[in-house]
């Protein structure tokens, strides 16, 4: 036999998140914890399936009605439909004017993919390779990669954590954009900045804006954690809201894994917002060509509980009570973390770790110290210092705020 065709491919890196939760999975130790993953668990450190998922599969599964023909191409109108209400609300000039339009997709990040697919081929002219596209430092990961897969060779970013202050870099930020050739491209992070936690007020939202919408700059708005992050759908698409109020025209990439704890289901909706009903027609249409030839037709379980509780007044208050659990834990482990480091007096100031908002903090801990929680105290978070609070629970968290204590004390 020749020599297999594929010697030279190289072995890629492990992504990092899932190679730190097999790392996990291997250790015996018993006072091992999991701060990397980046889904919500309870205070048991399970996962859990909401109420309300659980009552409305039942209700999906004793529908006679239903059947596994194909959905659109799009995707299920009135999953799409109502995605886009509750991220643009009900009261939207945008949908009052019938310029909007959604398309169902393979989770958030098969929306950020569609949307980065559709700008190569079509925003501002029809090769846009050279576009520049910008993304936060840091960022999730899979914003740089998706964006150079799709084909654009001008990935930059612009400035947002400022590492001294723990907080917001404003200025560097709105100087980034003021340099910004006209017509980039800026990922935005809707609510709960991934991974620092940390988000703009209104009033800095209102700020960026400004400068975007003078250097005619496009927002990609990704929205993975409405309603997740404050237990608010309307506080937590304040931003996406204030950009359509002044005008813009934008996609949002929305993800319902957080939300609707649907993480294997890959529920996800690209919602594009046009200057007119014409205008987001054709957009859609072109979006139809790429979704063809990515994954044909989308998968329908998901959209239909996401569907069926949007649709009805009473699964939504239940499901808005749902989400509010999970963030009010999330916000309570925040509060907790922060006391007990106050109260050992570990160095340093702990206020970014009730600041911050949604699913993940960043800590502040450097590479040495992290490398330290993991090796001494099998405690695992990322590199980058990025703990996913709902890792925490009453049983652990004195271990590791001590353990956060040890780590800055002991390494600088």
């Amino acid at each position: 036999m020749a020599a297999s065709i594929f010697t030279a491919v190289p072995r890629a890196p492990p992504v990092a998140v899932f190679k730190l939760t097999a790392d996990f999975r291997e250790d015996e130790d018993s006072r091992k914890v999991n701060l990397g993953v980046g889904a919500y668990r309870t205070d048991e450190g399970q996962p859990w399936v909401l109420p309300v998922v659980k009552k409305v599969e039942q209700m999906i599964a004793n529908d006679n009605s239903l059947n596994h023909e194909y959905l659109p191409i799009l995707g299920l109108p009135e999953f799409r439909a109502n995605a886009s209400r509750i991220a643009l609300g009900d009261d939207s000039p945008a949908i009052k004017e019938n310029r909007i339009g959604g398309v169902q997709s393979l989770g958030g990040t098969g929306a950020l993919r569609i949307g980065a697919e559709f700008l190569r081929r079509w925003y501002n002219g029809n090769n846009n390779t050279a576009t520049p596209v910008y993304i936060s430092t840091p960022s999730w990961e899979n914003h740089n990669s998706v964006f150079v897969d799709a084909g654009f060779k001008d990935i930059r970013t612009y400035h947002y954590w400022d590492a001294a202050k723990r907080g917001l870099d404003l200025q560097g930020l709105l100087d980034d954009m003021e340099k910004a050739p006209e017509f980039s491209i800026f990922i935005l992070h809707a609510c709960a900045h991934n991974p620092t936690g940390t988000d703009p007020t209104p009033d800095q939202w209102k700020q960026i804006a400004a400068v975007m919408k003078r250097r005619f700059l496009f927002p990609f708005f990704d929205s993975a954690y409405q309603g997740f992050a404050s237990g608010s759908l309307d506080k937590d698409a304040w931003a996406v809201r204030y950009f359509v109020s002044e005008g813009f025209e934008l996609f949002c990439a929305q993800s319902f894994s957080k939300n609707f704890g649907l993480y294997n289901e890959r529920v996800g909706n690209l919602t594009v917002v046009g200057k007119d009903t014409d205008n987001v027609q054709r957009v859609l249409s072109q979006m139809e060509k790429i979704v063809r030839t990515t994954w044909s037709n989308p998968p329908s379980q998901g959209a239909r509980i996401v569907a069926t509780t949007l649709s009805s007044p009473q699964l939504f208050a239940e499901w808005k009570n749902n989400v509010k659990t999970m963030a009010d834990r999330v916000l309570l482990m925040r509060s907790e973390l922060r006391s007990r480091l106050e109260a050992l007096g570990t160095p340093g100031t702990w206020n970014h770790i009730t600041e911050q908002i949604g699913m993940f903090s960043f800590t502040g801990l450097n590479p040495k110290q992290v490398e330290y929680m993991i090796k001494e105290k099998h405690i695992y978070l990322m590199a980058s210092g990025r703990i996913n609070m709902c890792g925490l629970t009453t049983k652990n968290l004195d271990y590791v705020a001590k353990s956060i204590h040890e780590a800055v004390t002991k390494i600088q």
